[in-house]
């Protein structure tokens, strides 16, 4: 397999939704936590939310068509790459960044359509959408499940998948793999020979 076949193309796209997770939260984590008095606005709040579901909902989408393209490779091997051409490849995942973004701004008109009552904080270190649910004066029961879970504890588990899983994965997805290894110790190998 080469590293310019349909999965690298699938797991470069990964890679890069895993690092927009945490360029969009960090930073904003960052400030919350070195200077909890400096509030976010409501619309830099939707804004943030808007990119986290975006990210998410692209980065299931990319799964889906990475499974997708396992299976053809599985049960279709003689006409993989007629299946999977670069066409295929690149319609796919633009299908999945489109659907991504379309249904998050679906959430976000929902979610921006809800009347808001103070106060106006989040408990959490960025705008995630069950902590700006929390803040509309309407019954969101359907829309955000119960968790079993304190409050606080959620709130660090849910930073240690968006910084640990974003910064590990894209590390995760490519060092497991053998081509990318042997890639990686001959473009080493060639760089302290010169």
């Amino acid at each position: 397999m080469e590293l310019h076949s349909p999965m690298y193309f699938f797991l470069s796209h990964l890679a890069t939704v895993d690092i927009a997770y945490a360029c969009n939260t960090v930073p904003q984590m960052l400030v919350n936590l070195l200077n909890p008095a400096k509030p976010i606005s409501f619309a830099g709040c939707m804004t943030q939310t808007f990119l986290f579901l975006t990210f998410a909902l692209t980065e299931c989408l990319l799964l889906l068509m990475m499974s997708y393209d396992r299976y053809v490779a599985i049960c279709h091997p003689l006409f993989c790459h007629v299946i999977m051409s670069w066409s295929v490849c690149i319609s796919l995942v633009v299908i999945s960044w489109a659907c991504g973004s379309l249904l998050a701004l679906v959430q976000m008109v929902l979610v921006a359509a809800l009347p808001f009552c103070g106060p106006h904080e989040i408990n959490h270190f960025f705008c995630e959408l069950v902590s700006v649910l929390k803040l509309a004066c309407a019954d969101t029961r359907y829309m955000s499940p119960k968790s079993r879970h304190p409050e606080e504890q959620q709130k660090i588990l849910f930073l240690f998948y968006i910084f640990f899983n974003s910064m590990l994965n894209p590390l995760i997805y490519s060092l497991r793999n053998a081509e990318v290894k042997g890639a990686l110790r001959r473009a080493l190998c060639k760089e302290s020979h010169s």
